[in-house]
């Protein structure tokens, strides 16, 4: 789609053991990244690249705005589009600890009131194959973005409006049987979101910035365009429109709409987005504690094998495992399967790959959207890796 308390004793012993942070030294990436700018056509790039939760690597280079000499910083803000999903997954989680939610919890229990006039298969659909694209609901379609556009005339706050997406949609047929196939749909994620709201009393946007971003010390981290309204504060998201780049300031068409929140609109600067990677790199080694580390183990377990799709969309998956929030594939550049995802919100492509077992991670960002963003993904991720991957951490995991 083109359209979108926590406890201080718990903060301070996260810094005290040693929680995910900019390391004394780093290497700047910048000589690195710069010739992809030309190579690529891309107005900004930025990465970072962070070993047993420290930073050792990173890099801003480009502009904020084609065209302009407006230079982007490394603590500027970076759209992440659908890598918001595996924090959704981990609010899903968050609860499922505190017994508020099930794992096969299902969606009639959640919204009972609508459960007699729910189509028979969305009635059992649980929390997990939610998480894991399995519910057999379908990918997003001309009723799925007829609804968003429908959704934005809507009063209420965004947990009110979620309900009445849910409302409307939840009459829908399923495509395939609960748990038998992968289809990848934001549908998915936005009835999630509803689900948290509907059982904390809050919105996701609220949950997602206090059990999320304030823990993990994401000082940069929000939600809807990174710009400012009216303001070239951070770097613009673009599109190539017949040869020629245009930049999208905030504002309606500068994102997808909010509705679509726990689905893919949080931003954040590289630097945020490569302490969000360390942190489930370390699978538990590290605080805060969220949740435990089994759980976090869980949510980078894959569930189901994902068909190929080679003229998929970039930002969405195109091969390999689906986990909850989180991808797995192997390329032939790292020893073991890795933890990925990709998000874009077709103005701006973000990307995160994992190696637990290395207890190493790196991130992507650039400010723009479509395949040559994707190629210079492709070209940059295994450059870097090659560059930087440790050998396997004695403490790392061996599952």
């Amino acid at each position: 789609m083109s359209r979108y308390r926590f406890m201080p004793l718990v903060l301070a012993l996260s810094i005290f053991f040693g929680s995910v942070g900019v390391a004394g030294a780093q290497t700047s990436l910048n000589e690195l990244l710069t010739p992809y700018l030309t190579r690529y056509d891309l107005p900004a790039l930025a990465a970072a690249v962070i070993q047993d939760g420290k930073i050792i690597a990173s890099g801003a280079v480009g502009t904020r705005r084609a065209g302009t000499d407006i230079p982007v910083t490394i603590n500027d803000r970076f759209h992440l589009g659908s890598d918001t999903k595996a924090m959704t997954a981990l609010l899903a989680a968050m609860l499922v600890e505190e017994h508020k939610l099930r794992w096969d919890s299902t969606v009639a229990e959640v919204f009972p009131e609508l459960s007699a006039t729910m189509s028979p298969g969305l009635r059992g659909v649980t929390l997990e194959q939610l998480l894991s694209h399995t519910s057999g609901i379908p990918s997003d379609n001309k009723s799925f973005e007829n609804l968003i556009i429908k959704s934005l005339s809507q009063d209420g706050n965004l947990d009110e409006m979620r309900l009445w997406l849910v409302r409307q949609w939840h009459k829908q047929p399923l495509a395939a049987k609960p748990g038998t196939k992968f289809a990848y749909a934001n549908m998915n994620y936005i009835l999630v979101g509803a689900m948290l709201e509907r059982l904390t009393g809050k919105t996701w946007d609220e949950l997602i910035s206090e059990r999320v971003f304030t823990p993990l010390g994401l000082k940069t981290a929000g939600l809807g365009p990174q710009s400012s309204l009216g303001r070239i504060d951070a770097p613009l998201g673009h599109v190539k429109i017949a040869g020629k780049i245009k930049a999208f300031l905030a504002g309606p068409n500068g994102d997808n709409p909010l509705i679509v929140g726990p689905a893919g609109i949080a931003h954040m600067s590289v630097l945020d987005f490569a302490a969000w990677a360390g942190w489930n790199a370390g699978e538990g080694k590290r605080g805060p504690a969220l949740v435990r580390p089994e759980t976090l183990q869980k949510l980078h377990t894959t569930v189901i094998a994902i068909p190929d799709k080679p003229g998929a969309k970039p930002g969405t998956p195109k091969h390999g495992k689906y986990a909850l929030g989180w991808g797995e594939v192997t390329v032939d550049w790292a020893p073991t399967p890795l933890k990925t995802h990709s998000g874009s919100n077709n103005k701006n492509l973000a990307q995160i790959w994992l190696d637990p077992q290395r207890d190493f991670a790196m991130v992507l960002v650039t400010n723009i959207g479509g395949e040559q963003a994707d190629q210079a993904f492709q070209a940059l991720a295994p450059e870097l890796y090659k560059k930087f991957a440790a050998t396997p951490s004695a403490a790392g995991s061996t599952r």
